[in-house]
């Protein structure tokens, strides 16, 4: 049997369309008709040997065998990327000192670290992880070149944001067993002596939330009390692994976004339990500089590279 190779250049437009949502603008972003990109969605399919597509209303959905050659896409066009950034900044030297909330760590700084150290051996990288407040300041101090952060809405003027996405805050529970049994959520009946003088009331929440001053501490508490639900801090901690460590041991709720969820936690329904809807949450990428020099620029691109492919957008439409 012979080899299959596949075209970088037809994997291409086949992760394109699926970050985009759209083989029409996937075909627009690359510049090439849409039927150019549907006989390459064609040739793709032939050469796996297999369906990669299927219907979803009026658009299309991976296969898993699609899911699948995805996932394989995605590394082969990084490694791509990744040599020829290699030749082209073989001679790149300096440093980058980089930010990072603690929901990106773990997911992000792993893989974009070691992207850009085997193409930029020659460059060094200082990392650090706090939260938002921090980052900004030290931006604004000049001891930061890049830092990645949800946005509060009042960043100083003088940084220099760029929007990356923005994402559902979630209430967030234990990962196993039924958040629905436990005591907090059940209302309580409380007589203030006999017959019709009943009269019912709610157990306060318990909150599991970061250490003041935080912007999501301050939209969670503000949300409750427009909605009329009573709380209560039942763990407060600077760290975000405790948080996630308190609410899979089912000390309470916390609230957070998708992005970084560790599997011992799961965002909840919250129509089920009469919880009122959060607001979305939006993800920046700060420069202290406009005009950054090149290491900086060029990890610039591997984190918005890397937090658009973890952010997925699905089905996607053909025209």
């Amino acid at each position: 049997m012979s080899q299959v190779m596949f075209d970088l250049d037809v994997l291409r437009s086949f992760s394109t369309g699926i970050a985009l949502g759209s083989y029409a603008r996937a075909a627009d972003r690359l510049g090439r008709s849409t039927s150019a990109v549907s006989a390459q969605l064609k040739k793709l399919e032939a050469q796996a040997g297999t369906v990669l597509f299927r219907k979803a209303g009026r658009g299309l959905e991976l296969t898993d065998a699609g899911e699948t050659l995805l996932a394989y896409a995605h590394r082969m066009l990084e490694l791509n990327e990744e040599a020829s950034a290699a030749m082209r900044g073989a001679d790149l030297e300096g440093w980058v000192r980089l930010g990072l909330q603690e929901d990106f760590g773990e997911t992000l700084l792993p893989a974009v670290l070691g992207r850009f150290a085997r193409a930029h051996p020659k460059v060094r990288i200082e990392a650090c992880v706090a939260r938002s407040a921090e980052l900004r300041e030290r931006l604004e101090l000049g001891k930061l070149d890049l830092a990645l952060a949800w946005d509060a809405g009042d960043q100083p003027p003088s940084l220099h944001a760029e929007r990356v996405a923005r994402l559902p805050l979630q209430w967030i529970g234990p990962a196993s067993g039924d958040v629905l049994d436990a005591a907090w959520w059940k209302e309580r009946e409380r007589r203030d002596g006999a017959g019709r003088g009943a009269r019912k009331s709610k157990e306060p929440l318990p909150l599991v939330l970061l250490d003041a001053p935080c912007p999501l501490r301050d939209i969670v508490t503000q949300t409750l009390d427009r909605a009329g639900v009573p709380w209560r801090h039942a763990f407060t901690s600077a760290s975000l692994a405790a948080l996630w460590a308190a609410s899979s041991a089912g000390l309470g709720l916390t609230v957070r976004t998708p992005f970084g969820l560790p599997s011992h936690v799961r965002a909840i329904d919250r129509t089920a339990v009469g919880l009122p809807a959060l607001p979305q949450m939006s993800m920046a990428l700060y420069r202290a500089q406009a005009n950054a020099e090149a290491p900086v620029g060029r990890l610039a691109t591997l984190l918005l590279e890397a937090v658009r492919q973890h952010v997925q957008v699905a089905p996607v439409q053909m025209h």
